[in-house]
């Protein structure tokens, strides 16, 4: 099914019948912020029976949450290998076994019966900036073997029949893996979980928390709620209530634009119909609407217009297709994502009643849901594989020091990658020219007949003397000695 990713309507926005708690109320669990992380703790607690009250301080999916490019598939921002070395092999098959029910969850959910229009397609496809075929091969096997996760290794050539660059080399493909319309599945969530029993009320900021004793008090600018347990899914907008937990996450703001439609020319450069990344982080692409292109690049540690980037993102789009040329860029949006610093995200308790869910920036979707399943399971079932995610401490990501030093590392990483990826394209060149050399010459020499010969037909070759006898050696006694005896 077609998707667009242009502005949300009136009515999917929240905009609409945005009704704000006004009179207090008791609930089994408050969660605060109504993002994708809040929305699936709700639902998935609703369904379990619980009464659930969600408190949003604008409206569903404002920030990140409905602003991304949809992409679903299984992992974590901490690489895999340093997964491992972190907490072991066996844990970490846990920990990418729950990011493989994250993603399913997310599938179940993203059903047109459930959410039309929301334009599930398959297939996603993470591509190497520089030639790295040894380190694939590694990669494939422990995918397979010891993660059970499906996956393909694609050689440079079928890369780049699929996308007609030079900037791509191998890549690893994830059939199962998919994407949905972003801002139409977060407003969907919010659907199922209204539906479920959930109440959800936007434009009610949280002032204060008071989390002690066994049940939880929240203030609001208009009413009170009391709770048993509280989740906090505001990301970094946590606010003053929480400002030391917001102050671990450094704040990440990432821009993605959507093009005018290209016509042909699209899809003869980029064959792929599912998304599309690098492996270094620096750029997320997928063509939508059948001939349009949504790129998601920029991003920064303060928040701007996301207006400032199109010709950022424009140059982007020329760098890797040129043959595209000059797009339009017709649409653009941006959202803050908190990145932990050591990389994975923040699931589990605080303290006896109070859970936290965040740190999601640069996961995936497929950890939000994970996340909040985890949780109402947590607190309605005893299921207590949240603590396979304590080794992952509430680190301080340093304040604007911290934002400054993101914000460096990020221009240093981009840096590093284009001087990676020209010094690997620098290599291929040579490489082909070396070859194309040694076929001119080996031409050549055929033509001047100097190349090495055969002997003609019929003729048997002359054998080798053999070989002188070593100095000092004994030698065997001729007929003329035994004569002279």
């Amino acid at each position: 099914m077609s998707e667009t990713f242009t502005s949300v309507s009136q009515e999917e926005a929240g905009f609409r019948d945005r009704v704000p708690l006004s009179f207090d109320l008791d609930a089994d669990i408050c969660v605060i912020g109504a993002g994708l992380a809040g929305l699936t703790v709700a639902l998935e607690a609703a369904r379990l029976g619980a009464s659930v009250a969600v408190l949003e301080g604008r409206h569903i999916g404002w920030n990140a949450s409905g602003n991304q490019l949809g992409t679903v598939m299984p992992g974590f921002a901490l690489p895999l290998m340093d997964l491992i070395e972190r907490i072991g092999l066996e844990d970490a098959r846990e920990l990418w076994t729950l990011s493989k029910e994250g993603a399913a969850f997310v599938r179940a959910n993203a059903s047109e019966v459930n959410m039309p229009g929301i334009g599930v397609s398959d297939g996603v496809l993470e591509v190497s900036n520089v030639d790295a075929g040894d380190r694939l091969i590694s990669r494939l096997q422990m995918l397979n073997e010891d993660f059970d996760t499906e996956v393909e290794g694609w050689q440079v050539d079928r890369v780049r029949e699929a996308l007609k660059t030079d900037h791509y080399f191998h890549g690893v493909y994830y059939p199962r893996a998919f994407q949905v319309d972003g801002r139409k599945y977060v407003h969907g969530l919010a659907a199922l979980a209204r539906r479920a029993g959930a109440r959800i009320f936007e434009d009610t900021p949280v002032v204060s928390i008071d989390h002690s004793g066994i049940r939880k008090r929240i203030v609001t600018p208009s009413a009170r709620l009391r709770a048993s347990h509280i989740v906090l899914a505001g990301n970094i907008h946590l606010g003053a209530p929480l400002k030391r937990l917001s102050e671990t996450l450094l704040p990440v703001w990432r821009y993605a634009g959507v093009t005018a439609p290209l016509g042909e020319r699209l899809h003869e450069i980029i064959a792929f119909k599912g998304s599309v990344m690098d492996s270094d982080g620096i750029d997320h692409f997928r063509v939508l609407d059948g001939d349009r292109l949504m790129w998601e690049s920029p991003e920064t540690t303060w928040a701007a217009r996301p207006q400032r980037f199109a010709g950022a993102i424009k140059r982007r789009i020329r760098t890797i297709f040129p043959e595209l040329g000059n797009v339009e860029i017709t649409d653009i949006f941006g959202g803050a994502t908190g990145q932990t610093v050591h990389g994975m995200p923040q699931i589990g308790q605080l303290r006896k009643g109070l859970w936290v869910a965040s740190g999601f920036g640069r996961q995936g979707m497929n950890t939000s849901a994970m996340a909040g399943q985890m949780i109402a399971r947590s607190i309605l079932w005893g299921d207590e594989r949240w603590k396979l995610f304590s080794p992952f401490e509430l680190v301080w990501a340093g304040g604007a020091t911290g934002r400054v030093a993101g914000q460096l590392v990020g221009i240093w990483g981009r840096a590093s990658s284009a001087a990676a990826g020209a010094l690997a394209r620098y290599r291929e060149r040579a490489r082909v020219k070396d070859r194309q050399r040694e076929a001119r010459l080996a031409e050549a020499n055929r033509a001047a007949g100097t190349g090495p010969r055969r002997a003609p037909p019929g003729v048997r070759p002359r054998p080798a003397p053999p070989p002188k006898a070593a100095v000092g050696a004994a030698e065997p006694v001729g007929h003329e000695d035994r004569v002279s005896q």
